[in-house]
């Protein structure tokens, strides 16, 4: 599983799920999704339309990671490999018969 894109679910610090996209790219730059809740814990319908709404879907199955953060205050989240959506292109047909 590549490692970024990832989209990670966690139980932030405020006490409310939030979803955010790491790119690579700095923490202040990663796409964020804030659930505005602590319960029920977004099911994963809300998390693909929250990662369709940032721009992103989720790569291979749907199976999301649960693991816990380190330190003191661990806190639960989820991570899974998602891409960028992209339009599809359209190549119009070149020559042929009329």
């Amino acid at each position: 599983m590549p490692l970024l894109p990832e989209a990670r679910m966690v139980l932030d610090a405020s006490g409310t799920w939030k979803l955010y996209v790491l790119t690579g790219y700095e923490p202040r730059d990663w796409p964020v999704h804030s659930f505005g809740r602590v319960s029920p814990v977004p099911d994963v319908l809300e998390r693909v339309a929250a990662l369709a709404a940032l721009g992103y879907a989720v790569r291979g199955g749907i199976e999301w990671k649960w693991d816990t953060t380190s330190g003191p205050r661990r806190r639960p989240f989820a991570k899974i490999s998602v891409r960028p959506l992209t339009a599809p292109v359209v190549v119009p047909p070149v020559g042929g018969a009329a």
